[in-house]
């Protein structure tokens, strides 16, 4: 395995500060700061600057990081190439996913994975507030289902390795008595006068949104909130205003709702896609989720969420 000082300083260019990049690690502050130290002093740099409360790394730092990220996704395939002389699949396959995607996508993978490999014990998480690029990088997730956003590390990061799963269309979620209930289709422009409300997660939803109204011609009137889909329906249903709705998020049933399909051009998706460590991808466990993931999403792809009329 590669020298864990080069992992501190990999996990601190993705934080920023000592004391998050100990806390990803599980370290003291104290430890992380000392193994920086070593590792400034075995190499014969200085490797952090202060800006602030925080340390930015060195121009000599940032070579030493490319070299690092090679070196580890050479260990990550060098242990895929050892696993691949295993017989079939064991071990432990840790997965986190947005909600969404866990629910119609990891969760039906996992179970596909529990059929086909008995002996893969896999691990399904979600939390919203986790940094799940991080929890890849740290090695505390195998794989992350994520939408990439602005803030994404960029797609030619070589730390990671990215899995297109799916490209998720967008529908307009409306209380039953709408007129746009008994549509087929609808333009997203034709909404430009309703009431919005802002759904899902902030970091990506509302920017979709933003985006979406932009291309359409309008700034949308955003009057409610919501990060819980059930939440963001009973709003809609009792009249406070429209929402978009990705594909994959559920709808309960039991409200006065319709899901109608937006027509034109262009139309808003979210890309959801599968996250691996550099080099992971073919230790037999990683790929066999990944390929789970992506026969699910390819059975999944076009069809609606629960509560679609």
């Amino acid at each position: 395995m590669i020298d864990s000082r080069l992992q501190t300083l990999r996990v601190l260019h993705q934080y920023g500060t000592v004391t998050a990049t100990a806390e990803a690690l599980h370290l003291t502050p104290s430890t992380v700061s000392q193994q920086l130290r070593q590792l400034a002093a075995h190499v014969d740099l200085e490797l952090l600057e202060p800006v602030g409360r925080r340390v930015r790394l060195t121009p000599a730092a940032l070579a030493l990081l490319r070299h690092a990220d090679a070196l580890h996704a050479r260990w990550e395939e060098a242990t895929a190439d050892l696993a691949a002389h295993r017989e079939g699949a064991a071990g432990r396959l840790r997965i986190t996913a947005i909600a969404t995607a866990l629910a119609a996508l990891a969760v039906p993978a996992a179970a596909r994975l529990r059929d086909q490999w008995p002996g893969l014990d896999v691990e399904l998480s979600e939390n919203p507030v986790e940094d799940r690029y991080g929890l890849v990088l740290t090695g505390e997730a195998d794989i992350a289902v994520v939408l990439p956003t602005p803030d994404s590390p960029p797609a030619d990061d070589p730390r990671f390795t990215r899995r297109s799963l799916l490209e998720e269309p967008q529908d307009l979620l409306v209380p039953r008595t709408h007129p746009f209930a008994a549509r087929t289709g609808v333009p997203l422009a034709e909404a430009a006068h309703e009431t919005w409300i802002r759904s899902g997660d902030p970091r990506d939803q509302y920017q979709l949104l933003l985006s979406a109204c932009a291309a359409a011609g309008f700034t949308p009137r955003v009057c409610h909130a919501a990060v819980d889909w059930t939440a963001v329906a009973a709003l809609v249903a009792h009249g406070f205003g429209l929402s978009l709705v990705p594909r994959l998020a559920p709808v309960p049933s039991s409200l006065p709702l319709v899901r109608v399909p937006l027509q034109g051009r262009p139309s808003p998706v979210r890309r959801v896609v599968a996250c691996v460590r550099r080099g992971a991808e073919e230790q037999p466990a990683v790929a066999h989720g990944l390929t789970a993931l992506q026969e699910t999403a390819a059975a999944y792809a076009g069809t609606p969420g629960t509560g679609t009329p």
